[in-house]
């Protein structure tokens, strides 16, 4: 019913004659699954109902541990003080009551929330202040100065002359993950508050695979984390419906209706885009990016010999916005192909290493050109990941010709288990992928950041469940907390370039 009223055009944040919000209402009653279509479609959690209290007090005095998550991880402040010159932290300290008591309070703490008192009478609600800068050590004096010594030749003898634009680029890379895509938006809106910039600003290269290829797009034609952040929980409900695999029209039309039915890859300009797919008309299949800029043009070998013709690909001035993130997303027995494409996945789930070699070759090609001056050297590289699920044991992947009907059953459990491990490997973007990253960043003297929350149960591509992807949201923001001098670390290098 909230979803019917709030497709008619009802104000999801209005106020009834008692000061409550819709918000306040269903959060009264512990009503989740209504909670969260209201929080998809826009609702306000830091909107003060009677006696001042926001939708997170009210959680907190019923001690409904999946609605205070969920509030939280839409951004409700764990700080605001209500009539009563009480805040959420201190309502829970105070009324918590039971086993729920203690799980609450480390819960809250394990995302920074200190243990509140009430104010005295004579002094305001205190104001909440930032953490002061980590101190400069030696290893950030070292950088530094790298720094300042490659912008004063203006770039490295490992690129070239010295010659080119004394600006240090910045690459974002995006991985895939499906609906885990939440988790890249949950860490991208962290990185904006860190920075008081939108992401769009704060990047020169965006790249990303399957579901961050999506996001990469949308960063590049200026949607905002809070909106995507919404969209992707309403999302779900259209495009995962019925058995796998899923019907290509609902995710076509709502990526249609997002990026425009005519948008052109070249109508958006800054910043550089990439998207990864998979060429599957050929055998070997080859890694092909969707660009919003002219590829580079170098002279060199074919990775393969070809005893076929294959179609011209289309340049970026036809290529439409739509079709590349539908040609990214298109993972095998999730959704069909999208004609010769498939996901980029299955060759660069991490395409930090890809994008990198991307970089490299439009600054040779700008070499080549006699354009020396555009030529700017890589600073910054931020890779994002959708979360690592935990590691279990594996009872068998030996595949042998049974004998007997017990055999049957060991080789059954082993395919599938060789079958499973044989994808986790294919698209792994993490392990190998970011050790190879991060060396190749060291050796190159680039600033190389990872940032991929440990998640404590596997999420699935497809999962539909509101309280799953809000435990997985909740887990990202005790991720975000531990690594909080990393934040702030990424945040200065990204503004500084």
């Amino acid at each position: 019913m909230s979803r019917l009223l709030l497709d008619r055009g009802c104000n999801v944040n209005y106020l009834s004659k008692t000061g409550e919000s819709p918000l306040h209402i269903l959060t009264k009653r512990g009503r989740f699954e209504a909670a969260m279509t209201l929080l998809t479609h826009g609702a306000d959690p830091n909107i003060k109902g009677q006696d001042g209290n926001t939708a997170l007090h009210l959680a907190m005095k019923l001690d409904h541990m999946d609605l205070i998550k969920a509030l939280m991880v839409f951004g409700a402040d764990v700080e605001v003080y209500n009539d009563l010159g009480e805040t959420p932290g201190l309502i829970a300290a105070r009324t918590s009551k039971g086993p729920n008591r203690k799980v609450l309070l480390n819960m809250l703490c394990s995302v920074g929330v200190e243990r509140c008192h009430p104010p005295s009478r004579d002094t305001p609600p205190p104001r909440v202040s930032k953490a002061p800068p980590p101190a400069l050590g030696f290893d950030d004096i070292v950088h530094v100065a790298a720094a300042v010594a490659a912008m004063s030749r203006g770039y490295t003898e490992v690129d070239g002359p010295e010659r080119g634009c004394k600006k240090m680029e910045r690459l974002l890379c995006l991985d895939g993950g499906g609906i885990k895509g939440l988790v890249l938006i949950q860490l991208l809106i962290a990185l904006e508050k860190g920075s008081g910039r939108p992401i769009r600003e704060l990047f020169d290269w965006v790249s990303g695979t399957s579901t961050g290829g999506i996001l990469a797009l949308a960063i590049v034609h200026g949607k905002s984390m809070e909106y995507l952040r919404c969209l992707y929980f309403r999302m779900k409900e259209e495009v995962f419906k019925g058995p796998r695999p899923y019907e290509s029209g609902p995710l076509e039309d709502f990526l249609k209706k997002e990026f425009g039915e005519n948008t052109k890859m070249a109508d958006v300009t800054h910043p550089k885009v990439m998207v990864t797919s998979v060429l599957a008309d050929r055998h070997p299949g080859e890694l092909h990016l969707f660009r919003n800029y002219d590829p580079p043009v170098l002279q060199r070998s074919p990775p393969y010999t070809s005893t076929a013709t294959f179609k011209p690909l289309t340049v970026p001035q036809e290529q439409l916005v739509w079709r590349a993130a539908r040609s990214s997303g298109a993972a095998p027995t999730y959704f069909r192909p999208m004609g010769r494409f498939l996901d980029g996945g299955l060759l660069a789930n991490n395409p930090t290493l890809d994008a990198m070699t991307e970089m490299h070759q439009y600054n040779k090609a700008l070499k080549a050109q006699g354009r020396e001056m555009e030529v700017c050297r890589l600073g910054v590289v931020v890779s994002l990941g959708t979360g690592k699920p935990p590691q279990v044991a594996v009872t068998s992947v030996d595949v042998f010709r049974p004998s007997n009907p017990l055999e049957l059953a060991k080789t059954f459990f082993g395919v599938k288990e060789l079958g499973k491990m044989l994808v986790d490997c294919c698209t792994d973007s993490d392990g190998c992928a970011v050790d190879r990253a991060s060396a190749w960043c060291e050796m190159a003297d680039i600033n190389y950041h990872r940032l991929s929350p440990q998640l404590s149960q596997e999420v699935m591509l497809d999962e539909v469940s509101d309280s799953v992807l809000v435990d997985m949201l909740w887990e990202t923001q005790m991720y975000l907390y531990e690594h909080r001098d990393v934040i702030q670390t990424i945040c200065q290098q990204l503004l500084q370039l």
